[in-house]
């Protein structure tokens, strides 16, 4: 018998009919022995629903009350779910945050969670029942209902395996597992059957959407078995033996496994939210990155990559990315805070994008930076930037250019291979 945390997301839940399947899952891992805990969504489009309730009372509603009704989408999540479990036989029990008792941080929007006492989900597991808890929300010292922002009942899943000491976390959702990169760019594209926390956290950051990025660290964090599977497939039918852990979806795991098979890449992740800002000429100096980037920071915008090239005659260029919906509202800010360092030209490109490769594995190759340069060489794609980290090379190209760009580097490391092993030749 295991303990198992599943989550189900509001596509998963996004219709009773939807919600029947879920419950009919639920059954036979419960049918098989096993203890479940599920953690739900509010049904798809529920939240955005409610969110558009509240800007038309306000275009700033209080925050108090804000979360205090998006959080209601769930509530009524775990109790169809719950109502649809005990309807074919299942005793099951809805609980939301508070009544879970998930203690969170006092950030109405984006709390964190600080606390979470298993007791009253242990006394429902050894009664039989199977435990439905509403994600995306906790509760503060003061009672008042706080939400984990968006994406949270991902993090509400992984916390609650980590407070239970879970033999697995299940993320379900719309897709079988991490794919070597967008199977909607590539069809090429492999479904991995394992991939470490680092190299999900460096896809998550850097535009896979398949998990939320928090969820991710705190799987790391807490050492929790996580996989992300789909709700619509049927090999998942809740015998959690060697052939469903081998084969169903994606494990998130520490093991590295062997160095000497650990593939060179796992991935390809591509981000097109991104903007691209030069200042030429600015004067080379300490401070002058600071004077730069401060403002912009102040105004909650963050910024992915920076260049600053070699100085001639005292000067300099500094260029930096930024998200793509932050791209107006950056110019309008180095427009009011540049006048300090002179009139300088300013120089943007809204319309680039980056992608990334990510493989621990190259951890103990050389070459492979140089190897994805002569691929993008080979295919007349210029690179504007370069970042990298120790599992990590990211590229900004032009954005007409990503579906070739990311094809051509699936074929040059492999990730093509029908044995799914990244091996490149002279690597």
């Amino acid at each position: 018998m295991a303990l198992i945390v599943q989550k189900y997301g509001g596509t998963s839940m996004g219709s009773i009919e939807r919600i029947k399947n879920v419950a009919q899952r639920v059954k036979r891992w419960h049918d098989n022995g096993h203890q479940v805990v599920v953690v739900v969504s509010a049904m798809s489009g529920e939240t955005n629903r409610l969110i558009d309730l509240a800007r038309q009372i306000s275009k700033e509603p209080n925050a108090r009350e804000y979360d205090q009704m998006v959080s209601t989408g769930e509530q009524v999540s775990i109790s169809l779910l719950a109502m649809a479990l005990n309807e074919i036989g299942v005793s099951a029990k809805s609980m939301t945050g508070g009544q879970v008792a998930i203690r969170t941080d006092d950030s109405h929007t984006k709390a964190r969670i600080q606390h979470i006492d298993d007791s009253q989900i242990r006394a429902a597991l050894d009664a039989g029942m199977v435990v439905v808890v509403a994600g995306f929300q906790g509760v503060d010292d003061k009672g008042d209902i706080n939400t984990l922002g968006r994406g949270g009942s991902d993090t509400t899943g992984v916390a609650l395996a980590a407070a239970l000491s879970a033999d697995e976390c299940q993320i379900y959702t719309d897709v079988d597992g991490v794919y070597t990169t967008d199977p909607r760019v590539t069809p090429k594209a492999k479904k991995l059957s394992k991939i470490t926390f680092e190299e999900m956290l460096e896809m998550a950051s850097l535009g896979s959407k398949v998990l939320q990025i928090r969820s991710v660290e705190f799987a790391g964090k807490y050492q929790v078995p996580l996989r992300v599977l789909s709700s619509f497939d049927e090999n998942a039918d809740g015998k959690f033996d060697d052939d469903f852990k081998k084969n169903v979806g994606t494990l998130i795991t520490t093991d590295e496994g062997d160095s000497m098979e650990q593939p060179i890449i796992s991935g390809i992740a591509f981000n097109r939210d991104e903007a691209k800002v030069s200042i030429l000429a600015v004067p080379d100096r300490p401070g002058i990155a600071s004077s730069i980037l401060s403002p912009i920071s102040a105004a909650n915008i963050e910024i992915d990559m920076i260049i600053q090239n070699i100085a001639e005659n005292g000067l300099t260029d500094f260029t930096f990315t930024v998200n793509r919906g932050d791209f107006d509202k950056t110019l309008a800010i180095l427009g009011d805070n540049l006048a300090e360092i002179g009139d300088k030209e300013i120089v943007s490109n809204n319309k680039v994008v980056k992608v990334s490769l990510v493989g621990v594995g190259m951890r103990s190759h050389a070459g492979v930076a140089s190897k994805m340069f002569e691929t993008l060489a080979e295919n007349n794609i210029n690179i504007q930037m370069i970042s990298t980290s120790e599992i990590k090379i990211s590229v900004l190209i032009q954005e007409e250019q990503l579906e070739k760009a990311v094809k051509a580097l699936h074929t040059a490391f492999g990730l093509d291979r029908e044995d799914g092993e990244s091996k490149v030749a002279g690597l």
